[in-house]
């Protein structure tokens, strides 16, 4: 018979949570075993001091200490950097690491993000235009790129089952690597109580995007790399189509600069624009959410009139690996963020209640409060049009619609710099879909090198192989 182990049961009584065991008596014991090994993974006294400390509101210093934030502009010394970042991909000196522990919920999707459907000719998947730019990656320069995959638990198991009905497409399964990200309790917003998902199950939820750093210590994946030659981790989001994954110019800044972390930006689109603020505070590189900015500094304009907060981010970095040994060990872990949400849960008579407001409280990890720590950074300015279309919202922006017609755009942009005509809208936006496979070209050089001229565009059309 399965029982709750005596330092657990010291651990529930002293922490005030013996209310998880409501139903101990009545569970099978497969369910009891599932709740001790639950039990076993909650750091009580870690989440005590997150409930102490609930309150605690994001501190920025006083607006004059928070400065823009200097940037290498797009262009600038860019033969030199793709040339040494070039040598390192030719060295196998590079990791992708693609973050994927959403779900489509907010697409109307019931599976995990990067199974949608989006390119706009040939419907690939997220996971497959993404997958196809490592693959051809791992061509041009004659080394395959490990491909980390960071899931969650909502989402792991259909992921890996995606992958693998595709073959990976065409990555070697030896290169691809899913991992899963961790998991918190959520806790009651009034008494700092654990939450019953069902009677014999506590309510989690992933520990945020930041958590991809911890996972991939905890999963020994660092030091798989670290065996592999891996040198620095490209990091980007799963629902960004655009994203130039492994950019060569954008790797040699990075390497030029031995920094510790870089980052990409993209200029903002006004003051209030949902993008984290990218600032320079007290000669380390910051973001400051767009919800916690002050409205005021948002609005400041420069003597040219132009946003003097000016650089969001679209989640795209590099880490160096030893820097991410040193962040995710001991007490230099990532803080974490509180968030206030509606959780379901079984209340003290076991009936299932549906929240009508915010009832609790869940702990994140944010990536983006690493760059704080780092000693050696850069900044690196692209383009929306070239690297940059999320894919959130059903409808509206960041939707299926907006997000095809960017990659169609893009296609259009490559084509007409290798002189071929493209069809445009009386807005700009190129006529009719368009897309180009990974396979074929990742950028508009290797296009201009590879496409026909003479070539006539006037329906949808797709470049492959």
């Amino acid at each position: 018979m399965v029982k709750v182990p005596v330092d657990i049961l010291q651990q529930l009584r002293k922490t005030g949570q013996e209310h998880v065991l409501a139903w101990w008596d009545q569970l099978p014991e497969g369910e009891r075993r599932e709740l001790v090994d639950q039990l076993k993974g909650i750091h009580f006294d870690q989440l005590r001091n997150l409930f102490n400390q609930r309150e605690c509101a994001v501190s920025l210093p006083a607006s004059e200490k928070i400065q823009p934030v200097p940037a290498i502009r797009m262009g600038s010394a860019a033969s030199e950097a793709r040339q040494i970042g070039e040598e390192a991909l030719r060295n196998g000196e590079v990791a992708v690491l693609m973050v994927a522990g959403g779900q489509g919920s907010r697409l109307g999707f019931d599976h995990t993000k990067g199974m949608f459907p989006i390119s706009p000719v040939k419907n690939k998947s997220l996971f497959q235009i993404h997958a196809e730019k490592v693959l051809a990656l791992g061509r041009r320069y004659g080394r395959p790129l490990p491909f980390l995959v960071m899931t969650s638990p909502a989402t792991h198991g259909e992921t890996e089952s995606f992958f693998l009905q595709h073959d990976c497409f065409g990555l070697r399964r030896e290169d691809v690597s899913l991992f899963c990200q961790g998991t918190l309790p959520a806790l009651d917003m009034a008494t700092g109580k654990l939450l019953l998902e069902k009677r014999g199950r506590i309510f989690t939820s992933p520990n945020g995007h930041g958590g991809v750093l911890t996972a991939l210590a905890d999963s020994g994946l660092l030091g798989w790399l670290r065996r592999q030659n891996v040198k620095n981790i490209f990091y980007f989001q799963v629902d960004n189509p655009l994203v130039n994954i492994a950019d060569p110019v954008f790797l040699g800044h990075h390497l030029a600069a031995e920094a510790e972390v870089s980052s990409k930006i993209v200029r903002k689109e006004g003051p209030t624009d949902k993008l984290g603020n990218v600032v320079l505070i007290d000669g380390s590189c910051c973001i400051i959410e767009y919800s916690d900015l002050p409205e005021s500094l948002g609005h400041q304009t420069d003597e040219n009139g132009e946003l003097r907060i000016w650089a969001g981010s679209p989640a795209i970095h590099i880490f160096n690996l030893d820097f991410l040994t040193q962040i995710t060990q001991g007490p230099s872990r990532l803080p974490y963020h509180v968030a206030r949400k509606k959780v379901p849960y079984l209340d003290e008579t076991g009936k299932r209640v549906e929240p009508g407001r915010e009832n609790a409280l869940k702990f994140e990890m944010f990536i983006f409060d690493v760059l704080p720590m780092a000693q050696r950074w850069t900044v690196v300015e692209t383009s929306r049009s070239e690297e940059f279309v999320p894919l959130k919202n059903a409808t509206g922006p960041d939707s299926p619609l907006v997000v095809r017609q960017a990659i169609s755009n893009q296609a259009a942009q490559w084509l007409e710099k290798a002189g071929v005509k493209v069809p445009r809208l009386a807005n700009g936006d190129a006529a009719v879909p368009l897309e180009i496979s990974p396979l074929f070209a990742l950028d508009a050089e290797e296009l201009a090198a590879k496409v026909d001229r003479t070539l006539e565009i006037q329906e949808p059309t797709y470049l492959a192989t």
